[in-house]
């Protein structure tokens, strides 16, 4: 072997042998960072007073990135214009708070940045980092302290803004429509608990809202509200208490629109209950309407006939709370052919009906034309009740375990307002065994009646309910198995619904009670004490 081959073959040795070494010393990279970066300092410092600039810069001890700084940051009192904060989208060593809006006299601000600030290595934040100054000669220290809740679910959302207005001669109910709040808070993304601070001594009105287009206004259609229903005076020891609600939409009458061939669309916000539509034009003697609820809109369907040849149609929208005229276009429209649904399909439960809806309003039924056999092929007695609004047959019957049901619908047993008829129809339903279902049994212990007990899903929806008067034991049956959480609506009024609050009104929603969840399992039963306190 020649000295150069040599020298090859070491220099190649020596490297193979350095690099394994440098694997073998870092072979998981160290443990991971996840200290926050510090302060190194404010300028001016923080809680300065007679502040007069316009800029705020906060040093650290390594780079920083700024990340969910519109949801995070929170002023209190409220800018009507938003301060400049960087770095955004970067990285620095310090922070910056360009100040475009005249700062009152007097008044403590305070920024509340959240967990926004965040080292840019690891994403460590530097947590609830408040910064607070004075434009006058001393910094307000009290504060108001409390708690959210929902008024219906057992957890309220989060990034919930809770905020003071300070009573005084330009103070008024409305004030929560137009201004923003004196000072405010925000629950942030993971707490239930509120603290507003930097106060100063006064009286306040203190409501929260979960604020969804971050105008710190309350907005009926979109926001969820809650309210303390006295005047607080401050400086205070209470904790507050402050359940969050969506309020009821006040009705109003929307613009009515032609969707098809004598059929118009009269859209509504609110309870449509009470709604009446009457027709200001001159009609023929032979006019007739019917008015139907749409399935998918919240709106009413106004079918006439015969056809008008107009070019538009006046009406008046009548409800308990409103009167409101509307002009609707005319043109010639096809009209809507007849088509029948059934629902349930598959599986009906034994206690349910059986229901026959139509696209188009029915105006008579002809049972004769109707048969309902089981498997066995006997015939079942059926008793029928209509609902106008929803434009729905339902179908009753006595119904045993572990059948099969099927409803034939022989040709022109339904016609509707234009005269159509429906072909031959079958629809197919079964039941399930007795020993599918579980069942559960509830004792009230100091309980006020009249109750709601509802067995919900783990999101809130109604599965099963019972408006329940009197002492006695609530007995469930047939439930599928699944796991059910328990809320119960004191329903203070009777009128077997939950009814929400009214800011303006100064309503509080009723009062709702959660209980533990339980598990349903089929052939099954359970037992459960619901003890109930005062509020």
């Amino acid at each position: 072997m020649n000295k150069t081959l040599s020298n090859f073959i070491l220099i190649v040795f020596l490297s193979l042998f350095f690099i394994n070494c440098a694997n073998r010393g870092t072979p998981g990279g160290g443990p991971k960072d996840e200290t926050p970066p510090n302060i190194i300092k404010s300028v001016p410092e923080n809680y300065s007073t007679n502040f007069t600039g316009n800029e705020i810069r906060v040093y650290f001890d390594e780079y920083v990135k700024i990340k969910d700084l519109q949801k995070q940051l929170i002023i209190s009192p409220p800018m009507t214009t938003q301060p400049e904060v960087t770095p955004l989208g970067g990285a620095s060593k310090y922070i910056t708070i360009k100040i475009h809006d005249t700062l009152q006299p007097n008044t403590t601000y305070a920024f509340n940045f959240g967990n926004s600030i965040a080292d840019n290595n690891e994403g460590n934040p530097y947590p609830y980092y408040r910064y607070v100054l004075s434009t006058g000669d001393y910094i307000d220290s009290l504060s108001v302290n409390g708690i959210i809740v929902d008024a219906l679910k057992k957890q309220p959302e989060t990034f919930v803004s809770v905020s003071l207005y300070e009573i005084d001669s330009t103070f008024s109910d409305s004030i929560v429509y137009k201004e923003t709040p004196r000072y405010i808070t925000n629950t942030l993304d993971s707490l239930t608990t509120f603290s507003i601070e930097n106060i100063k001594e006064g009286t306040y009105m203190l409501m929260a809202l979960k604020d969804n287009n971050g105008d710190n206004k309350f907005q009926q259609k979109t926001d969820q509200i809650a309210f303390y229903k006295d005047f607080i005076e401050v400086p205070t020891d209470s904790l507050y208490t402050l359940k969050l609600f969506s309020e009821a939409l006040d009705f109003n009458s929307t613009r009515p629109k032609l969707l098809s061939g004598e059929k118009i669309a009269f859209g509504y916000e609110g309870d449509y209950e009470g709604m009446a539509i009457n027709i200001l034009s001159e009609t023929p003697p032979d006019f007739e309407y019917r008015v139907t609820k749409d399935p998918k809109t919240d709106s009413l369907n106004y079918w006439y006939k015969p056809r008008l040849e107009v070019d538009s149609l006046l009406f008046k929208v009548i409800h308990p709370t409103l009167e409101k005229d509307h002009t609707v276009r005319i043109s010639k429209q096809e009209r809507d052919s007849l088509t029948i649904e059934a629902s349930p399909s598959g599986d009906i439960r034994y206690e349910e009906p059986l229901r026959i809806s139509g696209s188009t309003p029915f105006v008579s039924i002809d049972t004769s034309k109707i048969k309902l056999i089981d498997k066995d092929s006997t015939q079942i007695e059926f008793t029928t009740d209509f609902d106008t609004i929803t434009n729905t047959y339902a179908f009753n019957f006595d119904k045993k375990e572990d059948n099969a049901y099927n409803l034939q619908i022989f040709p022109e047993a339904f016609v509707d307002f234009f005269d159509n008829k429906n072909d031959t129809l079958n629809y197919y339903v079964s039941t399930r065994k007795a020993s599918d279902y579980g069942y559960a049994r509830f004792t009230l212990v100091n309980a006020t009646y009249p109750l709601i007990i509802q067995l919900t899903d783990q999101n809130g929806n109604v599965a099963f309910e019972q408006f329940i008067e009197n002492a006695a034991p609530v007995d469930f049956s047939n439930l599928s198995p699944s796991v059910y959480q328990i809320r119960v609506i004191h329903d203070t009024n009777g009128n077997r619904k939950y009814d929400s609050g009214s800011y303006l009104k100064k309503i509080q929603p009723e009062r709702v009670s959660h209980f533990k969840e339980i598990e349903i399992r089929a052939d099954w039963g359970i037992s459960e004490t619901l003890q109930f306190t005062s509020e």
